[in-house]
């Protein structure tokens, strides 16, 4: 602003450089400390630049720090504007998480991911989502207990090797068709963790009526199975 002063009050006659003086109320005081500037320069000051200038430069400084201030504001608040603009989502290593949790199988990280579908307003992938789990649940779930229950394979292990597939459906199909956020706020864990709770209790509410829907063969080994497990 000083330079853009200077060049301005070079072209000024002198006439003209002590109007911006005497009528400085009038004039940016950056614009009048240039005019006495350009006065001395041509050999001719004025006369009241000694009792001005110290009042014109302080506020010039005070101007400058005010301008100063304002841009860093305006800097803080353009770095922090994108932060706020981000989708607040689950991230991958959550769902992969709670998708690998025995009490939770991998219901707990399809819904982890079913609410980032929401938030990002991916309807049809929702319902992709939503089809995809209930699916793996029926079809997998028979393998899984016939698996238990025939082969008498561990329980614990054959939840895991149940979560392995889904969990990698769910990042490596799922999250970069659909989700497709490579910046995005991490939201936190509590409500995962509530989500998971209540998962496990309605599986332990509907347990019991899901093992009086099998046949008596069925009932008995899965009734002999809890018992090695006690």
């Amino acid at each position: 602003m000083a330079e853009e002063y200077a060049d301005k009050m070079a072209r000024k006659t002198d006439a003209e450089l002590r109007e911006y003086i005497s009528g400085r109320a009038q004039y940016r005081e950056d614009a009048v400390l240039a005019a006495f500037d350009e006065l001395a320069r041509r050999g001719q000051p004025h006369p009241d630049e000694a009792a001005l200038r110290p009042e014109l430069e302080q506020v010039v400084q005070e101007q400058q720090k005010q301008a100063v201030a304002a841009r860093q504001l305006a800097e803080r608040e353009t770095e922090a504007e994108p932060e706020a603009n981000l989708p607040a989502l689950y991230s991958k290593g959550t769902i992969a998480m709670f998708s690998m949790l025995p009490m939770s199988m991998m219901i707990g990280g399809g819904v982890l991911l079913g609410m980032n579908l929401f938030r990002l307003g991916r309807k049809w992938a929702l319902l992709g989502l939503v089809g995809f789990v209930i699916g793996y649940v029926l079809l997998g779930g028979q393998v899984l207990n016939w698996a238990i229950l025939q082969q008498g394979l561990d329980p614990f292990v054959g939840t895991l090797l149940f979560n392995v597939p889904a969990t990698l459906i769910y990042i490596f199909w799922f999250w970069p068709r659909y989700v497709q956020a490579t910046a995005f706020r991490s939201r936190g864990i509590m409500l995962p963790i509530v989500i998971c709770f209540l998962i496990v209790w309605g599986l332990q509410k509907a347990m019991p009526y899901l093992i009086k829907q099998q046949p008596k063969e069925v009932r008995d080994k899965v009734e002999q199975l809890m018992k090695r497990q006690q």
